[in-house]
């Protein structure tokens, strides 16, 4: 049977909506929108490259609690409200997948607070 599990950021929305941060199904760990509140805290940032910074984070530690790393991240959706907010974020997505080069995708629309900028989602394959 295949192992499915789910993982559990302690975010409110979690609670609130009914999702998950990430669920295994398998070898493959599917990380959902993540956006860039500190979910200890529940605060976000105002600038856009510290979201962009703060969402590689919480989707680092998912896939940490997956047995997984960025390395094995294959496919990356970006989300924004504002097409012009993505450029600047291009260091910081270059640092965390410049070398794994997964498959990936820009999205301009609407998110569920105003306070958020960016939400990335990953699709990454354990490999043991």
């Amino acid at each position: 049977m295949t192992e499915r599990r789910a993982i559990l950021s302690g975010s409110t929305f979690e609670e609130q909506i009914g999702y998950a941060r990430a669920v295994i199904d398998g070898d493959w760990v599917h990380v959902s929108g993540t956006t860039g509140f500190d979910y200890a805290t529940m605060t976000i940032a105002d600038d856009v490259v510290e979201q962009a910074e703060q969402c590689l984070r919480n989707v680092g530690a998912a896939l940490a609690e997956a047995g997984c790393t960025f390395a094995d991240v294959v496919r990356v959706r970006y989300l924004l409200p504002d097409r012009a907010d993505f450029e600047p974020c291009w260091p910081a997505l270059r640092r965390t997948f410049g070398e794994v080069r997964p498959a990936a995708t820009m999205m301009v629309c609407g998110l569920s607070d105003p306070r958020m900028k960016i939400e990335i989602e990953v699709y990454a394959r354990r490999t043991t």
